[in-house]
């Protein structure tokens, strides 16, 4: 079975409409394991990435090929292991001369109905960051062309990734200077209050402010706001 062109157009058409759009990881990896599924018609998909050292399922669509990807994370046995390690495209086209290679793996696949697997690298540059499993309900022999197709549609997810980890990163900071900068702008204001209202310096008002959120294992911006927003007294 060769892949299917005009599905193919679809999917890199609803990528390339998702990236102008404030797109999350996981909308990126809906969109990859349907365009797997949908362009090499397949029985179903998983995904799984690297996490604190191990593989661990983040997407999986199709009939009975959940306890599939759960074996694999539980075990780190089977193709996506080895893709992922290998950094090549480990295709099998009958699970049932695979029993040694992945028992647990095999074992529970063969239960599910599943006969043919092919493990495809996710990689960011030379790093390997996860792999996507493609399932068969039927023997298959897995053509190269449909194996360069899986390649690029995952090789897209991963460059779709990249850009919403960039994005989050780039929210997450812009949110810590902005809490910060209102942070420095409630302190100012709670000094001038206590500055007016003792009749000392603004470097004073400070340290009694400081003086006051150690004592009470508080932090400077909730002491500021207690003064400036239910009169505190110092």
């Amino acid at each position: 079975m060769s892949y299917d062109g005009p599905a193919l157009i679809a999917a890199l058409t609803r990528f390339a409409r998702l990236l102008p759009t404030e797109y999350g990881a996981d909308e990126a990896l809906e969109e990859l394991v349907a365009a797997e599924s949908s362009v090499l018609g397949l029985t179903g998909v998983g995904v799984v990435m690297l996490s604190q050292g191990r593989l661990r399922m983040q997407k999986a669509a199709g009939r009975h090929v959940l306890a599939a990807e759960r074996c694999q994370e539980q075990r780190q046995q089977g193709p996506c292991v080895d893709a992922h390690r290998s950094g090549t495209v480990v295709a099998v086209g009958d699970l049932a001369g695979c029993a040694q290679r992945w028992p647990q793996y095999v074992a529970v696949a063969r239960q599910d109905r599943i006969a043919a697997v092919a493990g495809i690298p996710m990689r960011l540059r030379d790093n390997p960051i996860g792999a996507v499993n493609l399932y068969e309900a039927r023997p298959r022999t897995w053509a190269e062309p449909d194996l360069e197709v899986a390649r690029v549609l995952a090789d897209t997810a991963v460059g779709y990734l990249v850009n919403a980890d960039r994005r989050d990163r780039q929210l997450a900071l812009t949110g810590q200077l902005q809490q910060a900068l209102e942070s420095r702008v409630l302190i100012e204001q709670a000094k001038g209050v206590i500055s007016n209202a003792k009749g000392i310096t603004p470097d004073e008002a400070f340290a009694l402010i400081r003086q006051h959120a150690r004592a009470r294992q508080l932090r400077l911006r909730t002491v500021a706001h207690a003064i400036i927003e239910t009169g505190l007294q110092l």
